[in-house]
Protein backbone atom coordinates (compact mmCIF):
# COMPACT_ATOMS: atom_id res chain seq x y z
CA UNK A 1 0.00 0.00 0.00
CA UNK A 2 2.80 2.40 0.91
CA UNK A 3 4.41 2.03 -2.52
CA UNK A 4 1.11 2.60 -4.36
CA UNK A 5 0.32 5.75 -2.36
CA UNK A 6 3.85 7.08 -2.71
CA UNK A 7 3.95 6.46 -6.46
CA UNK A 8 0.57 8.12 -7.01
CA UNK A 9 1.50 11.25 -5.06
CA UNK A 10 4.91 11.54 -6.70
CA UNK A 11 3.27 11.21 -10.13
CA UNK A 12 0.80 13.97 -9.30
CA UNK A 13 3.03 16.60 -7.69
CA UNK A 14 2.36 19.06 -10.52
CA UNK A 15 -1.40 18.69 -10.09
CA UNK A 16 -1.07 19.25 -6.33
CA UNK A 17 0.65 22.59 -6.85
CA UNK A 18 -1.81 23.57 -9.57
CA UNK A 19 -4.74 22.99 -7.21
CA UNK A 20 -2.94 24.78 -4.38
CA UNK A 21 -2.35 27.83 -6.58
CA UNK A 22 -5.96 27.82 -7.76
CA UNK A 23 -7.35 27.70 -4.22
CA UNK A 24 -4.94 30.32 -2.84
CA UNK A 25 -5.81 32.70 -5.66
CA UNK A 26 -9.51 32.59 -4.75
CA UNK A 27 -9.84 35.29 -2.10
CA UNK A 28 -11.68 33.69 0.82
CA UNK A 29 -11.44 35.89 3.89
CA UNK A 30 -13.87 34.78 6.59
CA UNK A 31 -16.34 37.57 5.70
CA UNK A 32 -16.07 37.00 1.94
CA UNK A 33 -18.96 34.59 1.41
CA UNK A 34 -18.76 34.73 -2.38
CA UNK A 35 -15.08 33.77 -2.38
CA UNK A 36 -15.48 30.97 0.16
CA UNK A 37 -18.39 29.54 -1.80
CA UNK A 38 -16.17 29.50 -4.92
CA UNK A 39 -13.55 27.52 -3.00
CA UNK A 40 -16.23 25.09 -1.84
CA UNK A 41 -17.58 24.52 -5.35
CA UNK A 42 -14.07 23.91 -6.67
CA UNK A 43 -13.30 21.38 -3.93
CA UNK A 44 -16.64 19.64 -4.51
CA UNK A 45 -15.55 18.89 -8.08
CA UNK A 46 -12.51 17.04 -6.75
CA UNK A 47 -14.51 15.13 -4.15
CA UNK A 48 -17.31 14.19 -6.56
CA UNK A 49 -14.74 12.83 -9.01
CA UNK A 50 -13.63 10.36 -6.32
CA UNK A 51 -17.19 9.22 -5.70
CA UNK A 52 -17.80 11.21 -2.53
CA UNK A 53 -21.35 12.40 -1.93
CA UNK A 54 -21.24 16.15 -1.41
CA UNK A 55 -23.68 18.31 0.50
CA UNK A 56 -23.53 22.05 1.04
CA UNK A 57 -24.83 23.37 4.34
CA UNK A 58 -26.15 26.71 3.19
CA UNK A 59 -25.37 29.82 5.23
CA UNK A 60 -26.51 33.40 4.72
CA UNK A 61 -24.02 35.32 6.86
CA UNK A 62 -21.01 33.05 6.29
CA UNK A 63 -19.72 30.88 3.47
CA UNK A 64 -21.46 27.56 2.86
CA UNK A 65 -19.93 24.50 4.53
CA UNK A 66 -19.15 21.45 2.39
CA UNK A 67 -19.66 17.95 3.81
CA UNK A 68 -18.16 15.19 1.66
CA UNK A 69 -18.75 11.52 2.50
CA UNK A 70 -17.25 8.36 1.07
CA UNK A 71 -20.62 6.70 1.63
CA UNK A 72 -24.23 7.59 0.91
CA UNK A 73 -25.68 8.56 4.30
CA UNK A 74 -29.20 7.74 3.09
CA UNK A 75 -28.31 4.21 2.03
CA UNK A 76 -25.21 3.08 3.86
CA UNK A 77 -24.75 5.23 6.94
CA UNK A 78 -22.94 3.17 9.57
CA UNK A 79 -25.39 1.43 11.88
CA UNK A 80 -24.65 0.45 15.44
CA UNK A 81 -24.56 -3.26 16.16
CA UNK A 82 -26.15 -4.81 19.20
CA UNK A 83 -23.48 -4.69 21.93
CA UNK A 84 -25.18 -7.63 23.69
CA UNK A 85 -24.75 -9.95 20.75
CA UNK A 86 -21.39 -11.65 20.28
CA UNK A 87 -22.39 -12.72 16.76
CA UNK A 88 -23.75 -9.45 15.49
CA UNK A 89 -20.78 -8.84 13.21
CA UNK A 90 -18.56 -5.74 13.26
CA UNK A 91 -18.39 -3.77 16.47
CA UNK A 92 -19.64 -0.21 16.94
CA UNK A 93 -16.06 1.00 16.67
CA UNK A 94 -15.67 -0.69 13.28
CA UNK A 95 -18.89 0.91 12.04
CA UNK A 96 -18.19 4.51 13.01
CA UNK A 97 -16.74 6.96 10.54
CA UNK A 98 -13.37 8.68 10.42
CA UNK A 99 -13.74 12.47 10.46
CA UNK A 100 -11.43 14.87 8.62
CA UNK A 101 -11.77 18.64 8.90
CA UNK A 102 -10.22 21.62 7.19
CA UNK A 103 -11.30 25.23 6.78
CA UNK A 104 -11.62 27.22 3.56
CA UNK A 105 -11.48 30.71 5.06
CA UNK A 106 -8.40 32.83 5.71
CA UNK A 107 -7.75 35.80 8.00
CA UNK A 108 -7.15 38.16 5.08
CA UNK A 109 -10.08 40.46 4.15
CA UNK A 110 -11.45 40.81 0.64
CA UNK A 111 -9.64 44.12 0.05
CA UNK A 112 -6.21 42.85 1.10
CA UNK A 113 -3.21 43.53 -1.11
CA UNK A 114 -1.94 40.06 -0.18
CA UNK A 115 -3.86 38.33 -2.95
CA UNK A 116 -1.23 36.49 -4.94
CA UNK A 117 0.53 33.12 -5.10
CA UNK A 118 4.23 32.70 -5.78
CA UNK A 119 6.94 30.07 -5.48
CA UNK A 120 10.68 29.98 -5.23
CA UNK A 121 12.94 26.94 -5.29
CA UNK A 122 11.97 25.81 -1.79
CA UNK A 123 8.73 27.50 -0.71
CA UNK A 124 5.24 28.55 -1.76
CA UNK A 125 3.81 31.87 -0.57
CA UNK A 126 0.27 33.19 -0.49
CA UNK A 127 -2.77 33.92 1.70
CA UNK A 128 -3.85 30.68 3.32
CA UNK A 129 -1.09 28.61 1.72
CA UNK A 130 -0.29 27.24 5.20
CA UNK A 131 -3.47 28.13 7.05
CA UNK A 132 -4.87 26.08 5.57
CA UNK A 133 -5.38 25.57 1.86
CA UNK A 134 -2.18 23.54 1.74
CA UNK A 135 -3.78 21.17 4.24
CA UNK A 136 -6.89 20.86 2.07
CA UNK A 137 -4.70 19.84 -0.87
CA UNK A 138 -2.89 17.28 1.31
CA UNK A 139 -6.23 15.75 2.33
CA UNK A 140 -7.68 15.71 -1.17
CA UNK A 141 -4.65 14.05 -2.75
CA UNK A 142 -4.24 11.53 0.08
CA UNK A 143 -7.81 10.44 -0.67
CA UNK A 144 -7.11 10.41 -4.41
CA UNK A 145 -4.21 8.03 -3.73
CA UNK A 146 -6.50 5.75 -1.71
CA UNK A 147 -9.06 5.86 -4.49
CA UNK A 148 -6.35 4.89 -6.97
CA UNK A 149 -5.34 2.00 -4.67
CA UNK A 150 -8.99 0.88 -4.53
CA UNK A 151 -9.14 1.08 -0.73
CA UNK A 152 -11.05 4.31 -0.25
CA UNK A 153 -14.01 2.43 1.20
CA UNK A 154 -12.04 0.52 3.81
CA UNK A 155 -13.48 2.93 6.37
CA UNK A 156 -16.40 5.38 6.07
CA UNK A 157 -14.92 8.87 5.82
CA UNK A 158 -16.56 12.25 6.31
CA UNK A 159 -14.58 15.34 5.31
CA UNK A 160 -15.90 18.72 6.51
CA UNK A 161 -14.67 21.82 4.70
CA UNK A 162 -15.95 24.67 6.86
CA UNK A 163 -16.04 28.38 6.15
CA UNK A 164 -15.56 30.16 9.47
CA UNK A 165 -12.75 28.63 11.53
CA UNK A 166 -10.70 31.82 11.62
CA UNK A 167 -13.52 33.65 13.41
CA UNK A 168 -14.27 30.92 15.94
CA UNK A 169 -16.42 28.54 13.84
CA UNK A 170 -19.71 30.19 14.92
CA UNK A 171 -21.86 28.50 12.27
CA UNK A 172 -19.92 25.24 11.83
CA UNK A 173 -19.36 24.35 15.47
CA UNK A 174 -22.60 22.38 15.89
CA UNK A 175 -21.98 20.57 12.58
CA UNK A 176 -18.48 19.55 13.66
CA UNK A 177 -19.75 18.40 17.06
CA UNK A 178 -22.50 16.27 15.48
CA UNK A 179 -20.10 14.57 13.10
CA UNK A 180 -17.47 14.07 15.81
CA UNK A 181 -20.09 12.32 17.95
CA UNK A 182 -20.61 9.82 15.10
CA UNK A 183 -16.86 9.24 14.66
CA UNK A 184 -14.27 7.01 16.26
CA UNK A 185 -11.24 9.05 15.21
CA UNK A 186 -10.58 12.49 13.72
CA UNK A 187 -7.83 14.27 11.83
CA UNK A 188 -7.38 18.01 11.28
CA UNK A 189 -5.14 19.29 8.49
CA UNK A 190 -3.72 22.50 9.94
CA UNK A 191 -0.05 23.10 9.05
CA UNK A 192 2.70 21.00 10.59
CA UNK A 193 5.56 22.52 12.57
CA UNK A 194 8.99 23.37 11.18
CA UNK A 195 10.55 20.37 12.92
CA UNK A 196 7.86 17.97 11.75
CA UNK A 197 5.53 18.60 14.70
CA UNK A 198 2.13 16.92 14.68
CA UNK A 199 -0.37 18.31 17.16
CA UNK A 200 -1.49 15.96 19.94
CA UNK A 201 -2.88 18.69 22.21
CA UNK A 202 -3.91 22.34 22.16
CA UNK A 203 -4.66 24.94 24.74
CA UNK A 204 -8.21 26.23 24.94
CA UNK A 205 -9.00 29.91 24.57
CA UNK A 206 -11.58 32.48 25.60
CA UNK A 207 -11.89 35.93 24.08
CA UNK A 208 -13.80 38.61 26.00
CA UNK A 209 -14.69 42.26 25.61
CA UNK A 210 -14.64 44.38 28.74
CA UNK A 211 -16.56 47.66 28.71
CA UNK A 212 -16.40 50.40 31.36
CA UNK A 213 -18.73 53.40 31.75
CA UNK A 214 -17.82 56.49 33.77
CA UNK A 215 -18.91 60.13 34.01
CA UNK A 216 -17.78 62.67 31.42
CA UNK A 217 -16.34 66.01 32.47
CA UNK A 218 -13.73 68.69 31.78
CA UNK A 219 -10.21 67.74 32.81
CA UNK A 220 -9.60 71.24 34.20
CA UNK A 221 -12.14 70.63 36.93
CA UNK A 222 -11.33 67.00 37.67
CA UNK A 223 -10.79 66.05 41.28
CA UNK A 224 -9.57 62.93 43.01
CA UNK A 225 -13.08 61.50 42.79
CA UNK A 226 -13.38 61.76 39.00
CA UNK A 227 -15.30 58.78 37.58
CA UNK A 228 -12.86 58.06 34.75
CA UNK A 229 -13.64 54.93 32.74
CA UNK A 230 -10.00 54.74 31.67
CA UNK A 231 -8.77 54.83 35.26
CA UNK A 232 -11.16 52.03 36.24
CA UNK A 233 -10.09 50.02 33.20
CA UNK A 234 -6.45 50.48 34.22
CA UNK A 235 -7.16 48.89 37.62
CA UNK A 236 -9.01 46.03 35.95
CA UNK A 237 -6.19 45.55 33.44
CA UNK A 238 -3.72 45.01 36.26
CA UNK A 239 -6.08 42.59 38.01
CA UNK A 240 -6.65 40.59 34.82
CA UNK A 241 -2.94 40.39 34.00
CA UNK A 242 -2.39 38.94 37.48
CA UNK A 243 -4.41 35.89 36.38
CA UNK A 244 -1.37 34.75 34.37
CA UNK A 245 -0.19 31.46 35.82
CA UNK A 246 2.54 29.86 33.65
CA UNK A 247 2.92 26.85 35.93
CA UNK A 248 -0.71 25.90 35.24
CA UNK A 249 -0.49 26.83 31.56
CA UNK A 250 -2.79 29.86 31.94
CA UNK A 251 -2.15 33.06 30.02
CA UNK A 252 -4.14 36.29 30.24
CA UNK A 253 -3.48 39.15 27.85
CA UNK A 254 -5.18 42.53 27.58
CA UNK A 255 -4.50 43.01 23.89
CA UNK A 256 -6.21 46.28 22.98
CA UNK A 257 -7.65 49.22 24.93
CA UNK A 258 -9.69 52.17 23.73
CA UNK A 259 -11.39 55.07 25.48
CA UNK A 260 -11.83 58.78 26.00
CA UNK A 261 -12.31 61.74 23.67
CA UNK A 262 -9.13 63.70 24.28
CA UNK A 263 -6.58 64.76 26.89
CA UNK A 264 -8.79 67.54 28.26
CA UNK A 265 -11.79 65.30 28.97
CA UNK A 266 -12.62 62.76 31.66
CA UNK A 267 -13.20 59.48 29.87
CA UNK A 268 -16.83 58.38 29.93
CA UNK A 269 -16.19 55.19 27.96
CA UNK A 270 -13.37 52.65 27.80
CA UNK A 271 -13.09 49.12 26.53
CA UNK A 272 -10.57 46.33 26.21
CA UNK A 273 -10.22 43.12 24.20
CA UNK A 274 -8.72 40.28 26.24
CA UNK A 275 -7.47 36.79 25.38
CA UNK A 276 -7.14 33.85 27.77
CA UNK A 277 -5.44 30.48 27.17
CA UNK A 278 -5.66 27.39 29.36
CA UNK A 279 -4.62 23.74 29.37
CA UNK A 280 -7.27 21.83 31.27
CA UNK A 281 -10.91 21.04 30.68
CA UNK A 282 -13.12 23.19 32.88
CA UNK A 283 -10.43 25.82 33.37
CA UNK A 284 -12.44 28.26 31.25
CA UNK A 285 -15.29 28.20 33.78
CA UNK A 286 -12.88 28.79 36.66
CA UNK A 287 -11.35 31.71 34.76
CA UNK A 288 -14.77 33.10 33.94
CA UNK A 289 -15.69 33.15 37.64
CA UNK A 290 -12.50 35.03 38.46
CA UNK A 291 -13.05 37.50 35.64
CA UNK A 292 -16.64 38.13 36.71
CA UNK A 293 -15.40 38.95 40.19
CA UNK A 294 -12.93 41.49 38.76
CA UNK A 295 -15.60 43.01 36.54
CA UNK A 296 -18.19 43.29 39.32
CA UNK A 297 -15.79 44.96 41.74
CA UNK A 298 -15.38 48.74 41.63
CA UNK A 299 -12.22 50.67 42.40
CA UNK A 300 -13.29 54.08 41.06
CA UNK A 301 -16.66 55.29 42.41
CA UNK A 302 -19.19 56.20 39.76
CA UNK A 303 -18.01 53.64 37.21
CA UNK A 304 -19.77 50.54 35.94
CA UNK A 305 -18.34 47.56 34.04
CA UNK A 306 -19.61 44.64 32.01
CA UNK A 307 -18.05 41.81 30.04
CA UNK A 308 -19.06 39.86 26.94
CA UNK A 309 -17.57 36.53 25.91
CA UNK A 310 -16.97 36.89 22.17
CA UNK A 311 -15.70 33.41 21.39
CA UNK A 312 -13.88 30.44 22.83
CA UNK A 313 -12.81 26.86 22.35
CA UNK A 314 -12.35 24.15 24.99
CA UNK A 315 -8.93 22.73 25.80
CA UNK A 316 -7.66 19.74 23.83
CA UNK A 317 -5.58 17.76 26.34
CA UNK A 318 -2.67 15.55 25.30
CA UNK A 319 -4.59 12.53 26.53
CA UNK A 320 -3.54 8.85 26.28
CA UNK A 321 -5.84 8.22 23.30
CA UNK A 322 -4.22 10.99 21.24
CA UNK A 323 -0.74 9.85 22.23
CA UNK A 324 -1.55 6.27 21.20
CA UNK A 325 -2.67 7.39 17.74
CA UNK A 326 0.47 9.50 17.42
CA UNK A 327 2.62 6.47 18.26
CA UNK A 328 1.04 4.61 15.36
CA UNK A 329 1.64 7.61 13.09
CA UNK A 330 5.27 7.73 14.22
CA UNK A 331 5.78 4.10 13.18
CA UNK A 332 4.38 4.85 9.72
CA UNK A 333 6.44 8.04 9.42
CA UNK A 334 9.65 6.26 10.42
CA UNK A 335 9.05 3.63 7.74
CA UNK A 336 8.56 6.44 5.20
CA UNK A 337 11.64 8.34 6.38
CA UNK A 338 9.52 11.32 7.49
CA UNK A 339 10.45 13.12 10.70
CA UNK A 340 7.56 13.73 13.11
CA UNK A 341 7.28 14.70 16.76
CA UNK A 342 4.34 15.43 19.08
CA UNK A 343 3.43 19.01 19.96
CA UNK A 344 1.25 20.78 22.47
CA UNK A 345 0.30 23.82 20.39
CA UNK A 346 -0.61 27.14 22.00
CA UNK A 347 -3.14 28.17 19.36
CA UNK A 348 -6.63 26.75 18.87
CA UNK A 349 -8.37 25.07 15.94
CA UNK A 350 -11.45 22.98 15.23
CA UNK A 351 -9.58 20.08 16.83
CA UNK A 352 -10.49 21.67 20.18
CA UNK A 353 -14.18 21.33 19.32
CA UNK A 354 -13.74 17.70 18.24
CA UNK A 355 -11.81 16.81 21.40
CA UNK A 356 -14.79 17.89 23.49
CA UNK A 357 -16.70 14.90 22.08
CA UNK A 358 -14.22 12.50 23.71
CA UNK A 359 -12.71 10.90 20.61
CA UNK A 360 -9.00 10.80 19.64
CA UNK A 361 -8.05 13.72 17.40
CA UNK A 362 -4.72 14.51 15.75
CA UNK A 363 -3.99 17.91 14.19
CA UNK A 364 -1.11 19.53 12.32
CA UNK A 365 -1.11 16.96 9.52
CA UNK A 366 -0.93 19.55 6.75
CA UNK A 367 2.25 20.70 4.99
CA UNK A 368 5.08 22.23 7.00
CA UNK A 369 4.87 26.00 7.08
CA UNK A 370 5.07 29.14 9.16
CA UNK A 371 4.34 32.88 9.40
CA UNK A 372 0.62 32.26 8.88
CA UNK A 373 -1.65 35.26 9.46
CA UNK A 374 1.04 37.47 7.91
CA UNK A 375 2.02 38.49 4.39
CA UNK A 376 5.10 36.26 4.73
CA UNK A 377 3.01 33.08 5.09
CA UNK A 378 4.66 30.09 3.43
CA UNK A 379 4.96 26.31 3.21
CA UNK A 380 7.95 24.16 2.33
CA UNK A 381 7.30 22.79 -1.17
CA UNK A 382 8.71 19.35 -0.45
CA UNK A 383 6.35 18.89 2.48
CA UNK A 384 3.18 19.09 0.36
CA UNK A 385 3.75 15.69 -1.23
CA UNK A 386 5.48 14.29 1.85
CA UNK A 387 2.51 15.01 4.11
CA UNK A 388 0.05 13.70 1.48
CA UNK A 389 1.97 10.41 1.39
CA UNK A 390 1.99 10.25 5.19
CA UNK A 391 -1.72 11.08 5.49
CA UNK A 392 -2.66 8.55 2.84
CA UNK A 393 -0.84 5.86 4.82
CA UNK A 394 -2.48 7.02 8.05
CA UNK A 395 -5.93 6.63 6.52
CA UNK A 396 -5.03 3.26 5.01
CA UNK A 397 -3.36 1.74 8.06
CA UNK A 398 -4.75 3.19 11.28
CA UNK A 399 -8.12 1.89 12.50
Amino acid sequence: MNSIIKAYINDHRTQMFELLKELVCIQSGSRNKEGIDRVGRRIALEMNAMGFSCEFKKETKYGNHLIARSFDPKKSEPKQSDPKSATSGPTDKDKKQILITGHMDTVFPADTAFNFYKEDENCCFGPGVADMKGGLVVGIFALKALCHANCLHKNPITFIFNSDEEIGSPSSRALIQREAAKSRLAYVLEAGGLEGEIVTGRKGNMSIRLGVEGEAGHAAFAGKDKASAILELAHKTIAIEQLNDPERGITANVGTVEGGLGPNTIAQHAKAAIDFRFLSAGEDEILKTKIEKIVSSQTIPGTRSQMTVNSGRPAMPQNPANIEVFKQIKILADDLGIAVKPELRQGVSDANIIAQEGIPVIDGLGPIGAKDHSEDEYIQKSSLAERAILFGNILACID
